[in-house]
């Protein structure tokens, strides 16, 4: 006859208990440390694909912006953030249409133009004193461009076959950077020191639409608003306003800010440049002053032109040695050198 079994007692019971109990806190603990070592914590800011430095974004808000400015205070403070992305583009796109730009030839700036992947280079204008800043039509029939023929600096107009080369402002003083709104109506430009100004393209109507030193003016693609560089508010900073010079914004609040810019064909955007003597570099931010994007790292890079189609940026760089005129994608990638002259190349702007 077996002997009778023993009862557990409830000690053993919560012994048994407390011994399953642990082990499985051990086992949870094992597959917690497993999942973070295979799973690490992502970075905050990934580098950019265009360059390997990080992106940044002025942290401004339009409803922001507009309260700011309403309340007198034109400057706004950057914050560092992770930059939303740059709208599509084609990665294979062609380089299509045509861009105009200063040229240095025997001593002199002069204006040439080219197709926009870099062949038929032409020399447009031979006149006897500095004449840069040109811009091109919408139709790439015109170019319009600031000339020292007169003594001052004065608005010329000229065929790109060089023919029809005609004086357009008579007034005393210096105009510079014209360019010719999308629709034909008006041409814009700034007189040195005392605003920016517009007339109708054969020279009529001249007058101011803001009387402060405001300089290097552009029309968005749809011809309702003007972007240009003021230091109104104090440092020289980018600003947009309405076509007729009211409602005026600022856009940024950056160091060593350039002047020349030009509009996204979105009308979202705003592609310029900033940086120390030397050492400027393209950045593209929102048109409310968000989104901050810098494009380039080093090789001193000014001047930037939108291409109508949106695909491609053209700029100047001395890269490599001497102003050359380049051209990149929105993103700062596929970067490709479409002048190589022993003479200075500089001031593109692509054919709206």
């Amino acid at each position: 006859m077996s002997a009778p079994r023993k009862l557990l007692t409830n000690f053993d019971k919560a012994l048994i208990i407390g011994i399953i109990l642990g082990v499985l806190g051990i086992c949870a603990l094992t597959a917690a440390f497993f999942f973070i070592w295979v799973n690490p914590p992502r970075q905050s800011a990934e580098p950019t694909p265009f360059g390997g430095f990080p992106t940044a974004t002025l942290d401004i808000s339009a409803p922001a912006l507009a309260s700011t400015l309403a309340a007198g205070n034109v400057t706004a403070t950057p914050t560092v953030g992770v930059a939303t992305p740059i709208p599509s583009f084609s990665s294979d796109a062609p380089l299509n249409g045509r861009i105009v730009f200063t040229c240095f030839i025997k001593q002199i700036d002069q204006i040439c133009i080219m197709n926009a992947d870099g062949t038929n280079r032409r020399q447009v204008t031979e006149a006897e004193a500095t004449t840069f800043y040109a811009s091109l039509s919408l139709g790439a029939d015109m170019i319009y461009l600031s000339s020292r023929e007169s003594g001052q600096y004065q608005i010329y107009s000229v065929r790109p076959n060089g023919k029809e080369f005609k004086r357009l402002t008579r007034v005393s003083g210096s105009f510079y950077a014209p360019e010719l709104s999308p629709s034909g109506g008006w041409v814009v430009m700034t007189k040195d020191g005392d605003g920016i100004w517009v007339m109708k393209p054969d020279g009529s109507n001249l007058h101011a639409i803001t009387d402060a030193n405001d300089i290097d003016p552009t029309w968005s693609a749809d011809g309702s608003m003007i972007a240009f560089a003021s230091a109104r508010a104090g440092a020289r900073q980018l600003f947009v306003m309405n076509a007729d010079g009211s409602n005026i914004r600022q856009v940024t609040d950056l160091e060593n800010m350039g002047g020349r810019s030009s509009w996204s064909p979105d009308g979202t955007k705003l592609v310029f440049y900033a940086g120390p003597q030397g050492d400027h570099n393209i950045y593209v931010i929102n048109v409310d002053g968000t989104n901050l994007v810098q494009l380039t790292n080093g090789g001193d890079n000014l001047g930037p032109s939108w291409s109508p189609d949106g695909n491609w940026i053209a700029f100047t760089s001395f890269r490599d040695g001497n102003n050359e005129i380049y051209v990149m994608h929105p993103d700062g990638t596929g970067v490709k050198n479409l002048t190589n002259n022993p003479i200075s190349d500089w001031q593109p702007r692509w054919g709206r």
